[in-house]
């Protein structure tokens, strides 16, 4: 019978791009298995990628039931797509096919509960664009193969520092006022203390608002978004009971004694969440998508082209996105939906 711990089925882990660093960080957190205590995992993709860059073992599998039993001696490996000829750190267009199908694939096995989580390795967007994939990234094409709308999936990132979510992402600095609206910072703020409940079973979160504006404003002297915008979210969300404190000083929100009062941080554009993560957490980052059916979680980190085949890429993050993966899936296996009758 499973632990209280264990998983019933093993996590799947899509390849990403086979020229990335993504085929050895996987292969490490393998190599990394029982020092770390991880749980069995397999990967969804092209097995060729590992020999390029790791001299370990690989099992093919034509089964995910398989997994669990080969884990132990072999890095298990559903081959779902060949990637052509793979030279580490030389994308192709072979390659972001196989990327492409190896998430498909890995999706859809989580989705029929063939495995537990998804961990997603890092992609190309630039060359996947080349080959049909038609979304902004890959926590796009996991909400939409769930039946979910992009406006309804939060991106966060969290380590063992700090946990923040942008409520804008990739778009230009210029167009973040415009965009930064109060059912955005609403629907943000709703979306992610129920993520904090249901996927790391924090009962009663507590969230902390950055300005968009340096000292938040300084009262409308350095900008109004603050007074006009944030603050009567902040009042409103706050009369429905939501803990959130705020609008914070951006540059005063990270410190560790402002760290130590609150359990993510609400950040108004890209660079002003990740900043902060990647200079605290960057070798145990993770990229955890809330409001999803499923647990998807991805290191904090891309392909890194120019390290992939010299052995110098750390695991560290994708043994985290790993082990987040399964206390999640765990978390939310035992989270009750308190709008659900019992």
């Amino acid at each position: 019978m499973p632990s209280a711990s264990s998983l019933p089925r093993p996590i799947a882990i899509s390849l990403g791009d086979p020229a990335g660093i993504g085929p050895e960080v996987i292969a490490k957190a393998w190599d990394a298995r029982e020092r770390e205590a991880l749980p069995p995992f397999f990967v969804v993709g092209d097995a060729r990628a590992f020999a390029q860059v790791w001299q370990g073992p690989v099992r093919l599998i034509g089964d995910p039931l398989e997994a669990e039993a080969a884990f132990g001696d072999a890095l298990p490996c559903l081959q779902v797509s060949e990637a052509g000829e793979i030279v580490p750190g030389q994308p192709s267009l072979d390659g972001a096919r196989c990327a492409f199908q190896s998430l498909e694939a890995a999706t859809g096995l989580v989705r029929a509960e063939s495995a537990s989580a998804l961990v997603t390795a890092p992609i190309s967007k630039s060359q996947l664009a080349q080959v049909g994939f038609t979304h902004p990234g890959q926590t796009e094409f996991v909400a939409e193969r769930c039946g979910v709308s992009r406006g309804n999936v939060v991106m966060m990132l969290a380590g063992p520092s700090l946990r923040v979510v942008p409520l804008t992402i990739h778009i230009p600095y210029t167009e973040v006022p415009e965009a930064l609206t109060a059912t955005l910072i609403r629907s943000r703020a709703l979306a992610t203390a129920r993520g904090l409940k249901r996927l790391f079973g924090i009962e009663r979160p507590r969230l902390a608002m950055a300005g968009l504006n340096p000292h938040a404003g300084e009262n409308g002297l350095l900008g109004d978004e603050e007074q006009t915008l944030i603050t009567p979210v902040l009042d409103q969300l706050r009369e429905e009971g939501l803990d959130i404190s705020g609008p914070h000083s951006p540059d005063a929100l990270f410190t560790p004694r402002a760290r130590a009062l609150y359990d993510a941080a609400l950040c108004c554009y890209h660079d002003q969440a990740l900043i902060p993560i990647k200079a605290l957490d960057f070798d145990e980052g993770v990229n955890i998508t809330l409001g999803l059916p499923i647990v998807r979680t991805s290191p904090d980190h891309g392909t890194a082209f120019d390290l992939a085949g010299k052995d110098q890429a750390h695991p560290g993050a994708m043994i985290a996105a790993i082990r987040m993966a399964q206390q999640a899936e765990l978390n939310r296996r035992a989270w009750v939906d308190p709008c659900l009758p019992s």
